[in-house]
C-alpha cells in the first residue's frame, strides 16, 4: 500500500460554502442545509448537525454584527476527515471552553457539546476583523479517546 502525500490528506476532495443571515433562522438553516449535504455526499456524520448547529448558534449570539452575514464551510478530505468551519464578523469575541456548568445553567454548553462531538476544534482569525470556529470529526473511533482537542484558542 502506498504512502498517501500530505496534499492527497489535505485538500478536501468536497466541499461546500455558504453565506447565511446571522439570525436564528440562519442557524437553523445551517443544520439544515449542512445536514442535506453530507446526505448528497453520501457521508453519514451523526455528530456533524449536532456540531454545525451549535457553532452556527455561537455565531448568531455571540458573533453577531448588525448587517454581516456568518458563513458555513463543510469541507470532505480523502481520508474522509469532515471538517465543519463558521466564520462571524466577531474576531474580538474570542470563546472560552467554560468551567463546569451546573444542569440548571442556560449557557457555556455549545462549546463544551462541540468538544464532546469533534475530534479536533480550534480557532483561526479571518480576515477582515472576523474569526473562524472550525471541528473536524471522522479521524478517530468515536469510542476512543485521543490526546485531547487542539483548541488553538490563543
Amino acid at each position: 500500500m502506498s504512502q498517501k502525500s500530505l496534499a492527497e490528506i489535505s485538500t478536501p476532495v468536497r466541499h461546500f460554502t455558504i453565506q447565511l443571515s446571522a439570525t436564528r433562522r440562519g442557524a437553523r438553516l445551517a443544520r439544515l442545509l449542512a445536514e442535506r449535504q453530507l446526505d448528497e455526499w453520501g457521508e453519514a456524520y451523526d455528530a456533524a448537525a449536532q456540531v454545525v448547529a451549535e457553532l452556527a448558534s455561537n455565531a448568531v449570539l455571540h458573533g453577531r454584527v448588525q448587517g454581516r452575514d456568518f458563513r458555513l464551510a463543510l469541507k470532505l478530505h480523502a481520508d474522509r476527515t469532515l471538517r465543519i468551519e463558521v466564520t462571524d464578523a466577531r474576531g474580538d469575541r474570542i470563546p472560552r471552553l467554560p468551567g463546569p456548568v451546573a444542569d440548571d445553567a442556560e449557557g457555556g454548553r455549545g462549546l463544551r457539546i462541540v468538544d464532546a462531538y469533534a475530534d479536533r476544534w480550534g480557532l483561526t482569525r479571518a480576515p477582515a476583523g472576523a474569526k473562524t470556529l472550525w471541528a473536524e470529526l471522522g479521524t478517530r473511533d468515536p469510542g476512543v479517546t485521543g490526546e485531547g482537542p487542539d483548541h488553538g484558542l490563543s
